[in-house]
């Protein structure tokens, strides 16, 4: 990956939906050469997936998780992953193991979240932060 491989990315993480003739007049290249390249990040598992950031008016909240220590970490970040209102599902260092970022249509539903995680027999305890605000970098 070089320098325009990363403008490209750069320009995508804030919009996925940039026309790639857009991102060529903005990093001074070809349209063909965007779309050649972004196709190559696809192909080698740079870009994973195009996806949408909402604005719900929901409750956005960041549950950490941690699990006993003789567990599959990746097996219960899967499991969890598959529930309706998880946005992302990270592997973490530090106390906690995984990270889950949740998108609820309330305080209550984050509540039943943390249940749910707490229900799970691997799990150990959880930590809970509301998002109060969001940047993309």
């Amino acid at each position: 990956m070089d320098d325009l491989d990363r403008e490209i990315l750069s320009i995508l993480r804030r919009d996925a939906r940039t026309p790639y003739t857009e991102i060529a007049d903005r990093v001074g290249t070809s349209e063909g050469t965007v779309r050649n390249r972004v196709e190559r990040l696809v192909e080698d598992g740079v870009i994973e997936r195009f996806t949408v950031a909402t604005r719900t008016g929901n409750v956005k909240a960041m549950i950490e998780v941690s699990v006993d220590v003789n567990v599959d970490t990746a097996e219960v970040s899967d499991r969890i992953a598959d529930w309706q209102e998880v946005d992302f599902v990270w592997q973490v260092s530090g106390e906690e193991d995984i990270v889950v970022v949740v998108d609820a249509a309330d305080t209550d539903a984050v509540n039943g979240l943390i249940t749910q995680a707490r229900e799970l027999e691997e799990v150990v305890g959880t930590k809970t932060r509301l998002i109060l605000n969001e940047r993309v970098g």
